[in-house]
């Protein structure tokens, strides 16, 4: 696997292959990789000949007192997964390479709607730091297929209306969730938590199902939710929301029947901030 730090040699090596034919995939990440992340790579290699991936901790999506400083870096760690995932080329470019008139300074993209709803409401500018950012490496890498995570799901769709918006020649494949055996969503943030909260935290995808199961029997929307903010007070977490919406747009649905909807969960545990989604079918 190649690694590069700048720009220049970045477009050399992609602009190599593509000579060659060959078609670029593209996987987006702020280190501290885990299975979730090293499944994006598989499925951005099934699709394409060659595989990028970033590693860059973008300061600009980071909110005040979330932790930016405080993420962890753990790159000769992050590219030794990556070779052994068959990455061909890792990208790690410097704060100043992806902001060279600095972060506080940097042109600003807002995804208006999808955007300013749920994790935008809760995190104002988050989605505009990630949608500046994305926009940024998808101009540098230039990729046929770029992958992102189904966990993140507001974010996967900020992206698809980013890539529609500006008409940028990139196909963006959704990674289905990889989850711990109890069923807890993978995300280097659960490190964070301590014995007793690990073992509440798999209590999050127990209420989504549970939210499935309540609009499958009739239930009305209102009540399942009410519920399930319920359900995460007695079992110890601070609810920002539990909600469900239209899976495609994240609009309020006005009827009861799953298809095509989507359960959404943010909150905290500690101090810990988790989200998880259940695609409601």
């Amino acid at each position: 696997m190649r690694t590069a730090a700048d720009v220049r040699s970045l477009r050399a090596t992609v602009q190599a292959w593509r000579k060659d034919g060959q078609a670029i995939g593209f996987v987006p990440t702020m280190g501290n990789l885990h299975a979730g992340h090293y499944s994006l790579i598989d499925l951005a290699r099934r699709h394409t000949d060659r595989v990028v991936a970033s590693v860059f901790v973008n300061p600009t999506q980071f909110g005040l007192n979330e932790d930016y400083t405080r993420y962890p870096r753990t790159l000769v760690q992050d590219s030794a997964g990556l070779a052994e995932h068959h990455c061909d080329l890792l990208f790690t470019p410097a704060v100043e390479t992806m902001y060279p008139y600095g972060p506080e300074r940097a042109l600003s993209i807002h995804v208006p709607e999808i955007g300013d709803t749920l994790e935008g409401a809760h995190r104002p500018g988050h989605f505009d730091g990630v949608a500046t950012v994305v926009a940024k490496l998808l101009t540098l890498v230039a990729p046929d297929v770029a992958v992102f995570g189904q966990k993140d799901w507001q974010q996967l769709l900020v992206v698809k209306r980013l890539v529609k918006e500006l008409a940028l020649p990139v196909e963006i494949l959704a990674g289905p969730i990889v989850r711990e055996t109890d069923g807890l969503a993978m995300s280097s943030r659960n490190q964070y938590l301590d014995a007793e909260q690990r073992a509440q935290a798999p209590q999050l995808h127990a209420i989504l199902a549970g939210m499935h199961a309540s609009l499958a029997a009739g239930h009305p929307r209102e009540a399942v939710e009410r519920a399930a903010s319920m359900r995460l007070k007695r079992g110890g977490f601070v609810p920002d929301y539990a909600v469900i919406r239209r899976a495609g747009d994240l609009s309020i649905p006005t009827g009861s029947e799953p298809a095509g909807l989507i359960a959404l969960i943010a909150a905290k545990l500690g101090t810990t901030r988790l989200i998880d989604n259940l695609l409601l079918a």
